[in-house]
């Protein structure tokens, strides 16, 4: 095996280590490490969560004596400042590594670009490149909140071939087969957040918990949209039984009506958590929304629906991707739900463009994966 060939080789296991963390690691990135000594694995970790060890000390400390003179590889660029844990290159150089792989640099400016010089400087072989883009793509989602501030938003739809959402009755269940809805509660463990719209909490009721067999499985926090404070205390959406909060976004405005105040009041008794959000042409600020779950270090948002939440995010630019599930079913009629709705859209040319990632099967139904296009 050529060293190119093994470096992909063991690169792809550290991605695989890295994929675990997924919806755990918040502020942080996902990152997963293998330490390799003459074509053999004697180290592997991963980054569990945010203060806890990184995947880089993982991997050394199962390795133990083994790492003098091994390969390290890993998914980004080792960390070289203090944080909430001391810097991996001290532990990389302490450990005798001979030579570290790792996939691209990381945003972060306080250790973009530093790990190659402090560890070339140690007398370390280093290498950058290995299946960088399937890494950053891993951390979409870290990478947009570190540049950025926001939320890396993915756009979660489940319609018929002709691209409705829901009957002219509002019946929605189920448009899409068991595989697609098990492969949704993946999506959501996988996510800090889960938001919906009012409207789809009353037509649904939906808890939004993640519901798998995995061991590990755990809620996001839960988002409801509703500018007028308007969602039931009884909605399972606040009742059901997590460890993750339900946040109801409610418009600023709000406050200063009596009534508005009783229901909010009703709402945080129920459990919920109101956040105030400046109102924009009649309905919560988007923008502003996600800004306000930025700061609270919500790196990635699963918005499930409804078709106007879907229009306004989009409408404001804040959509970053979007997983289309089409049914092999069809409704055809005009006073049926659509998949989006609200956007103001005069001419073809004025349409969002976006760009096909992947078309799969998933059970009897065909997933569509799309990234929103930058306008020119």
């Amino acid at each position: 095996m050529t060293t190119a060939a093994r470096d992909l080789k063991y690169m792809r296991r550290a991605l695989e280590l890295a994929e675990r963390g997924l919806g755990r690691t918040s502020p942080n990135p996902v990152v997963g490490a293998v330490v390799v000594v003459s074509d053999k694995v004697v180290g592997e970790g991963f980054h569990r969560a945010a203060g806890q060890p990184h995947a880089e000390i993982l991997a050394l400390e199962e390795a133990g004596e083994r790492a003098a003179g091994a390969e390290l590889y890993v998914t980004l660029e080792p960390c070289s400042t203090e944080g909430r844990t001391p810097p991996c290159t001290d532990a990389i150089i302490a450990a005798g590594i001979s030579r570290v792989v790792y996939t691209c640099e990381d945003c972060d400016p306080a250790n973009s670009g530093r790990a190659d010089q402090i560890l070339s400087a140690a007398g370390i072989e280093t290498l950058a490149g290995p299946l960088a883009n399937e890494a950053r793509q891993l951390n979409e989602a870290f990478f947009k909140h570190k540049n950025t501030g926001y939320p890396f938003i993915t756009v979660k739809l489940a319609c018929t071939l002709d691209g409705k959402i829901a009957t002219r009755s509002g019946d929605a269940r189920w448009i899409t087969g068991k595989e697609a809805r098990e492969f949704v509660h993946i999506l959501r463990g996988r996510s800090d957040a889960v938001m919906v719209g009012r409207g789809t909490v009353a037509a649904d009721d939906p808890a939004l918990t993640t519901r798998t067999d995995r061991p590990d499985s755990r809620d996001a926090v839960r988002v409801v949209v509703d500018t007028r404070a308007q969602t039931p205390p009884t909605a399972q959406v606040i009742g059901v039984e997590s460890d993750a909060p339900c946040l109801i976004a409610v418009a600023e405005a709000e406050v200063g009506d009596n009534e508005a105040q009783r229901r909010t009041a009703k709402l945080q008794q129920a459990g919920a958590e109101i956040i105030l959000v400046p109102e924009k042409e009649g309905r919560v600020d988007l923008r502003e929304l996600m800004r306000q779950l930025g700061s609270r270090d919500i790196m990635s948002v699963l918005v499930e629906g409804g078709s106007r939440l879907v229009g306004g995010l989009l409408e404001e630019g804040l959509v970053d991707k979007l997983l289309f599930f089409y049914a092999p079913k069809l409704l055809g009629d005009e006073q049926a739900l659509s998949a989006i709705s609200g956007m103001k859209v005069a001419n073809i040319s004025d349409a969002h463009s976006v760009r096909i990632h992947r078309v799969e099967q998933i059970g009897a139904d065909i997933l569509v994966t799309a990234y929103l296009c930058s306008p020119d």
